[in-house]
């Protein structure tokens, strides 16, 4: 990883991995305290959007689970799951489109040969923002168990929740450095970066067998 982060969050045409690192985790602090807000433009833009659908789609999801969730509440929550599991495949798919943009208007065009990745920056980045989520609720779980003041720590809980926090600790800083390097590779035409549209069919009407046979005539 490179020590001179502002040289190269200043000079690199795609933001640097550790401005979208800083970004996930500012905005999960402060969407815990106010409503979710954009601030940024151009990429980042797309990246904090990216990041608000994964932020709604974790507290869905807790949503559903929650026992005491009426079988209509589950209904509802499971629709609005499958909305922003859209939205966020899309943003993935629209950071990489994006990425595409910046690496022709700078004249990089590298080879059939040139060796790709197989994961496209845009995933890299998704998994980013959801590992800043789970340390989130990590960090904010273990405030709340050890304010318990437990006479006795219930089986290590707290043991095991710091040191989950310290294998997301590390899967970021190792996730946020391949990002990097990826970054770096593809400007300078050593990676290619090989667009890959997910076609989604189950929320595709027409795709879907258990929404067009069901369809009024």
């Amino acid at each position: 990883m490179r020590s001179d982060n502002e040289t190269t969050e200043s000079t690199h045409p795609i933001p640097s991995a550790s401005e979208i690192t800083r970004l996930h985790s500012q905005c999960v602090e402060q969407w815990h305290q106010i409503e979710i807000n954009n601030r940024y433009s151009g990429f980042l833009l797309t990246v904090c959007n990216q990041h608000a659908a994964n932020f709604r789609l974790w507290h869905e999801e807790d949503k559903a689970r929650c026992p005491q969730s009426t079988d209509e509440i589950i209904a509802a929550v499971k629709r609005e799951i499958d909305a922003l599991n859209q939205r966020r495949n899309d943003l993935i798919e629209s950071l990489d489109i994006q990425i595409q943009a910046i690496l022709k208007n700078i004249g990089v065009s590298p080879t059939s040969s040139t060796p790709m990745n197989t994961e496209t920056p845009g995933s890299a980045i998704d998994r980013l923002s959801i590992l800043s989520l789970r340390m989130y609720h990590y960090q904010e779980e273990y405030l709340r168990c050890k304010a318990e003041s437990m006479a006795i720590d219930d089986g290590g809980r707290l043991q095991s929740i710091r040191e989950r926090i310290q294998r997301c600790e590390s899967q970021l800083c190792d996730l946020s450095t391949s990002l990097q390097e990826l970054f770096d590779d593809l400007v300078t035409g050593k990676k290619r970066h090989q667009l890959y549209l997910q076609m989604k069919m189950y929320n595709d009407p027409n795709l879907n067998p258990a929404i067009y046979r069901h369809r009024s005539k």
